[in-house]
């Protein structure tokens, strides 16, 4: 199984707020859903996709905003090692209607992972 992007998510309130703060230091909006505006970096002539941020006010369908999303390309592989390894399981694997198939996992630190990969 192959990781393709690790992008942390961080709960606020005030998605504009901070958005403005992290556009001081280079961040612009990519994607904004209102529940979740992702941020990456402006590039500078190189290909910053792998510069994310995510900011979440809530999740559509989770139990919480997960601390981290790590998009995978086999999402039914990394549920199955997480469960035979006794893990955590927050959310059971799923499809989700805006086109990823997806389950919650929490790590040994207590941080919720989101497990996800696009269809």
């Amino acid at each position: 199984m192959d990781v393709r992007r690790v992008v942390p998510n961080l709960r606020t309130e005030d998605p504009g707020a901070c958005g403005a703060f992290y556009a001081r230091i280079g961040l612009s909006p990519a994607m904004e859903l209102g529940r979740i505006t992702t941020l990456t970096g402006t590039g500078g002539g190189t290909d910053s996709s792998t510069a994310q941020l995510s900011l979440m006010t809530e999740d559509l369908t989770g139990p919480v905003v997960p601390d981290l999303s790590i998009e995978v390309d086999d999402v039914d592989a990394a549920y199955e090692a997480m469960r035979a390894a006794g893990a955590d399981l927050l959310f059971p694997v799923r499809d989700e209607e805006w086109g990823v198939r997806r389950f919650f996992v929490r790590d040994p630190d207590g941080r919720v992972v989101n497990v996800l990969g696009h269809r």
